[in-house]
């Protein structure tokens, strides 16, 4: 049936769609792996270890999504539809009914041969499978999985030599397990453990063992139950001004995908220690209406102070690394018990939604954050909120879209989008955000400028042309305001975004693109030691060429150069330079496959450093950071053991050219090279 699909789409489009006989591990599409470099550059201590895309991707691998019942719902956890996509498809399978065929994606507006390509190992059109509705039936039949990873670093730095006051407490290992029950997509359950490097293990503060406990139980559709979670779950709310837990993009080359897309209640088991609530939370739907209701309990990390005056303690700042390695940290550790209570109730049709979101937190001890000019606006005191309404709009090619929110203290918050589609091969996207510099939301993840959305007003536009089947161009333009103090920005300030990629895809052997970038933001600069930091206005430019060559069914190729220049006729100019070659291996049919990637960077100093996105174990990926000059190189085998155990090795070492110490304080190493070794084994029953 597969092949026969795939010889029909061929036929009608002239173009192949590879149609493997076996489902290959999840490859991060490279829209995705440039998103999570965004996020990374934007935001250094940005959460990397929420894997949930990662896991539902390979999840979709095996059990693909059937695209004839499909909800709206579903099809935003692939995360490669923009709203148009998914309304055309909901609207086309009402008029039409069923897909009897793949090929049939193609008559759907806004569907190009790109798109279905890209989605194709993730999705079916097939009769539907009767599920069993009774909750007991679903505990039989599921597929469960048992993952235990290892990673340390083998070079020794300076918090592991204990012959100074601060060091760490316990051994450089970081250890991961996560057991999984999951049966369709119907219900899952299932814990995770994790001991992060240099935190103790069944002994000294960690007497219980693992350092991070998390357990969740899910299940969906249970009559009016849409989703019910017990335990760990992430909370989603409109265009994410009051809370977004789960993993969002920014800019990118996707302008479609401004949208904020998401059920409002997930299953949360992934290792991240800080998104999350705990506790219990349920949505419920009847017809076109849909309520959630939530309640979380948490002792969260925060740093404690003695308040002078009262002399009582409060809060100056929350702790988001999730270590609990020195007696610093463990001090910090569930400092400030925090409860949340909210809900959503929504109303949607084929082409309208409306929502209305509340959450509300309640601390143990009052937030005071230290007496800065810049920290006016601070969340402060025991207690906070965010409520908002969101909604939505589609008219044919057109999808309106925003939010509209007020803190506790009725500072506002709005963020308003459009995509639109004029024809076949143009996308564009508008979306204008203002945000009081006295809004405050603790967990909020809107599109915005800044990582959090506070104290910004700013108008975003972009772009897609598709003038042949084999090209495509790609450009935004993102113009913002922060009209308050920020760190190290001490006044008002403005910026300015701009990208331009040209994508050049000829076959399914080869795509290449080339994108320029540059970033213009103002920060303080102050050599001569004034009474006040004047602001300067410091900008970024990077050019970055990447190639994939698909050389045959087993052997892929991939390239990328990239330069970069900051402040470039400033006082502090600094350029960068960086390039790598990727080697993979995947044979059809054979138990084992492997990449490896060698790649040399040069950079003038921190302020033109450069990322890259590098391949991982199953379930993880890693960004390092490069900069100062020198070589990197990883290897990654996976080797199938047996039909339930697989097994992943990576060793991946950097070496830098003239440095006789990487790193600094407690993560000093002596010498010029970091390696690290990780190894991990999945067994499925």
């Amino acid at each position: 049936m597969i092949n026969s699909v795939c010889f029909l789409l061929s036929a009608i489009s002239h173009v192949d769609i590879v149609c493997a006989q076996e489902k290959p591990p999840v490859v991060i599409p490279p829209v995705v792996e440039q998103q999570l470099e965004n996020l990374t550059q934007a935001n250094e201590d940005a959460i990397t270890e929420d894997d949930a895309y990662l896991q539902e991707m390979q999840h979709f691998l095996k059990e693909p999504l059937n695209l004839n019942y499909a909800d709206e719902g579903l099809l935003q956890q692939i995360r490669l539809l923009t709203p148009l996509q998914i309304s055309n498809l909901l609207s086309y399978r009402k008029i039409f009914g069923n897909f009897i065929d793949i090929y049939e994606l193609q008559a759907i507006p806004g569907w190009d041969i790109f798109l279905i390509k890209r989605i194709l190992p993730y999705i079916t059109v097939s009769e539907k499978i009767i599920l069993f509705n009774s909750l007991s039936s679903r505990f039989h039949n599921g597929d469960q999985t048992l993952l235990v990873r290892s990673t340390q670093v083998l070079e020794k730095s300076a918090g592991y030599l204990k012959d100074s006051g601060s060091h760490y407490d316990g051994s450089p290992q970081k250890l991961l397990v996560r057991y999984k029950y999951k049966f369709k997509n119907s219900m899952q359950f299932g814990f995770t453990a994790e001991k992060d490097a240099g935190e103790s293990f069944f002994k000294n503060a960690q007497k219980q063992g693992f350092d991070f406990y998390s357990a969740h139980f899910f299940i969906r559709n249970l009559g009016v139950i849409k989703s019910l979670a017990i335990g760990d779950f992430s909370i989603n709310l409109g265009q994410g001004l009051t809370q977004w837990q789960s993993l969002s993009f920014g800019k990118g080359a996707e302008i479609l995908n401004i949208k904020r897309q998401s059920d409002v209640l997930r299953p949360y088991n992934s290792a991240g220690e800080i998104l999350f609530n705990r506790g219990v939370g349920i949505t419920l739907q009847k017809n076109k209406w849909e309520g959630t209701m939530f309640a979380s309990y948490r002792k969260i990390d925060a740093n404690i102070e003695m308040d002078s005056v009262d002399d009582e303690e409060h809060i100056s700042s929350f702790n988001i690394s999730g270590y609990h390695r020195t007696a610093t940290e463990l001090e910090n550790k569930n400092a400030q018990k925090q409860f949340t209570l909210g809900g959503n109730a929504n109303y949607s049709t084929e082409k309208i939604h409306v929502g209305f979101n509340a959450v509300h937190y309640q601390f143990d001890k009052a937030i005071q954050k230290r007496d800065l000019l810049y920290n006016k606006y601070a969340l402060t005191g025991k207690r906070a909120g965010n409520y908002s309404v969101d909604y939505s709009y589609t008219f044919k090619n057109l999808h309106f879209f925003g939010e509209a929110a007020v803190d506790e203290r009725l500072y506002k918050a709005f963020v308003n989008g459009l995509a639109i589609s004029p024809q076949s091969s143009v996308d564009m996207s508008f979306l204008y955000r203002k945000i009081s510099p006295g809004y405050q939301s603790l967990n909020g993840n809107a599109f915005t400028e800044n990582t959090y959305p506070n104290n910004e007003s700013g108008f975003y536009t972009g772009i897609t042309i598709r003038p042949t089947n084999f090209i495509r161009v790609d450009a935004y333009a993102d113009f913002y305001r922060f009209p308050w103090l920020k760190f190290r920005t001490d006044g008002p300030s403005t910026g300015n975004d701009y990208m331009f990629q040209l994508t050049y895809k000829p076959n399914k052997e080869v795509e290449i693109y080339s994108r320029y970038k540059v970033e213009n933001k103002a920060i303080n600069y102050n050599p001569l030691e004034e009474v006040m930091n004047p602001l300067v206005n410091k900008p970024k430019q990077g050019w970055r060429t990447q190639m994939n060559f698909k050389l045959d069914k087993t052997i892929t190729l991939r390239s990328r150069v990239e330069l970069n220049w900051f402040d470039k006729r400033g006082e502090e100019a600094g350029t960068g330079f960086l390039t790598y070659v990727d080697f993979l291996y995947k044979p059809l049919l054979k138990p084992f496959s492997g990449n490896i990637r060698f790649c040399y960077f040069e950079t003038d100093g921190y302020n033109s450093r450069m990322y890259a996105f590098e391949n991982d174990v199953l379930y993880s990926y890693s960004i390092p950071v490069f900069f100062d000059k020198g070589y990197r190189y990883y290897l990654n085998v996976n080797y199938d053991i047996s039909k339930k155990l697989t097994a992943w090795f990576r060793f991946a070492q950097t070496i830098y050219a003239d440095k006789n110490v990487i790193g600094s304080a407690l993560d000093e190493i002596k010498g010029n090279r970091k390696s690290e070794v990780k190894l991990q084994l999945i067994y499925s029953f």
